[in-house]
């Protein structure tokens, strides 16, 4: 990538992960052996930020799952602080379906000033459309967006048909399908999802599992205005993720859409 090319974009990272100093490490090692991938940093604040750098990303949205239903507040309390010390930060909060008081909680993170609600089914063991799921999205949905993790190549937590699913009870939910909706489950997701009325996808954790002419035409299927760049870190590098969105060959335009304004409009940045 030439410096003059990236300078004609405003970059926002719309899918990143970060982790307390303390157990970044561990969770990012964690995380790495959940999906059989060598992970690129630790997921520190500082790393993310060292990392979207390189390639002068503007915004990052944050988040982190809770796995278990004692971790949220601390979790959110973590993503909020994070937001406080480095204004690029988005945060999204987090929630488990088995918390004793799902109201509570949510009505915590939106305290903090969190900006949506991002779930991963298979690291919190869930199915994305079970009853208790239901009850996060009643409450949210007209409220906050909710990023959720789509697909798994092991478990069938959060395949397509079940985010499928979660729109055809909660159409008005303003959701994010992450990686392309469906990771390695894209025959599916395109299938399924692509025409759906306020579902929004993310295309981070794609690019190394596919050809640049099949992620072409996925991203072309949901609609380049309804698609948001982002890393997936600490899975990927950003100079690495985003040399291969570049490889597709997008317009100047639909890059500009994809890169941020897509983004921006769906929060009202």
């Amino acid at each position: 990538m030439e410096r003059e090319e990236l300078e004609q974009y405003e970059i926002i990272d719309a899918h990143a992960h970060i982790f307390p100093d303390n157990i970044a490490r561990a969770a990012s090692d964690n995380i790495g052996s959940f999906y059989g991938i060598n992970m690129k940093s630790s997921g520190t604040s500082r790393e993310l930020i060292e990392s979207g750098s390189r390639i002068n990303v503007k915004n990052y949205l944050v988040c982190s799952a809770a796995t278990k239903p004692q971790q949220a507040a601390s979790i959110n309390s973590f993503i909020h602080s994070c937001c406080e010390e480095y204004p690029s930060f988005i945060g999204f909060g987090t929630v488990h379906p088995d918390s004793e008081d799902i109201e509570r909680d949510i009505e915590y993170l939106k305290r903090l000033g969190l900006k949506g609600v991002k779930l991963h089914p298979d690291l919190q063991k869930f199915d994305a459309d079970s009853k208790k799921a239901f009850e996060i999205y009643e409450i949210i949905e007209g409220q906050l967006p909710l990023l959720i993790h789509c697909g798994d190549p092991v478990s069938k937590h959060s395949l397509p048909e079940r985010i499928a699913n979660i729109h055809r009870n909660f159409p008005k939910l303003r959701m994010i399908a992450a990686h392309l909706g469906g990771y390695r489950h894209w025959e599916e997701a395109e299938q399924l999802l692509a025409g759906l009325e306020n579902v929004k996808f993310d295309i981070s954790s794609t690019f190394a599992f596919m050809t640049r002419k099949r992620s072409r035409e996925l991203i072309e299927k949901y609609g380049t205005e309804n698609c948001f760049w982002g890393s997936d870190f600490p899975m990927w590098s950003h100079y690495t993720e985003l040399s291969a969105f570049f490889e597709l060959g997008f317009s100047s335009q639909d890059n500009k859409r994809i890169l941020s304004e897509n983004f921006k409009e769906f929060l009202g940045i």
